[in-house]
């Protein structure tokens, strides 16, 4: 079980806001923050990971305190048994895949053996001699992943580790998120402005503004609306549009637009939990 009450002053550019947040998470829930630009999300995470300091509140992982305001707690990042992947996926560039996971894995039992079954997990094994500037975006991706999970972390947390990738490979890799949440049985905290995304993966869904938690509830009750908004992109010889919906992510769908028109999309949730 993981418990917290955080609060940290924001600078928006609405103005000054308090981020305060209350939340509980069940062991292998993974629960998706949505909201608009700086509504604090990324800042909660990094109050999560550590490398933010809250003005006040509490953090308690597993029974154990990580952070409590009241009693002058305190425990630094590097001793917080987690994982997370960023935006900036930040892979060693002087290392191969193989190094960079065992790097994460040093001090762990059987670290050999859980590199190789990573490796393997995330289809990496024939990328395990290359450096990361030899790999794709989705490989540095999948590399960031596994890197993260060498850590055997009680909580990942991921700021939107999929919204710079094309569709295709997106979709590859959010069936692969699930497939490694589930197996390492995971509690996960995912940041995403995609609703097809949160559909598919999430268990639970916080609706952040302004620092504030507006809506809890399940991806078909807060994340997925009944239609959505999107862009016509492009018109395919197959008949398809290539839409853009809010926050960047792409899909394609049947129907008769021009580029450029904005259309409504009906949502279907679909998880593969």
């Amino acid at each position: 079980m993981i418990e917290f009450h955080l609060t940290k002053a924001l600078h928006t550019a609405a103005g000054p806001r308090n981020l305060d947040v209350a939340l509980a998470l069940a062991p292998g829930e993974l629960l998706a923050l949505s909201g608009p630009s700086g509504a604090g999300k990324t800042t909660l995470l990094r109050l999560l990971v550590g490398l933010s300091k809250p003005d006040g509140g509490f953090l308690k992982v597993d029974g154990q305190t990580w952070y409590d305001h009241a009693r002058r707690q305190w425990t630094p990042p590097q001793r917080r048994p987690l994982g997370f992947v960023f935006q900036d996926y930040a892979l060693f560039p002087n290392m191969t895949v193989r190094e960079n996971l065992a790097f994460a894995a040093e001090g762990q039992p059987s670290a050999k053996q859980m590199v190789d079954e990573l490796l393997a997990l995330l289809e990496l094994t024939e990328l395990a001699a290359r450096r990361p500037a030899a790999l794709s975006g989705g490989q540095q991706q999948r590399v960031a992943l596994a890197r993260a999970l060498a850590r055997r972390p009680r909580l990942l947390l991921l700021d939107e580790p999929l919204s710079a990738l094309d569709l295709p490979t997106r979709l590859r890799l959010q069936q692969a998120l699930g497939e490694v949440h589930r197996q390492f049985a995971l509690t996960t905290v995912l940041i995403s402005h995609d609703p097809a995304e949160i559909a598919r993966l999430a268990t639970r869904v916080v609706e952040l503004d302004l620092g504030q938690v507006r809506r809890v509830g399940p991806p078909a009750a807060v994340a997925a609306p009944a239609t959505v908004a999107g862009r016509v992109l492009a018109v395919l010889p197959s008949g398809q549009l290539r839409v853009q919906l809010p926050g960047g992510a792409e899909v394609l769908v049947s129907g008769a637009a021009a580029v450029g028109e904005e259309i409504a999309l009906a949502v279907e949730v679909a998880r593969t939990l």
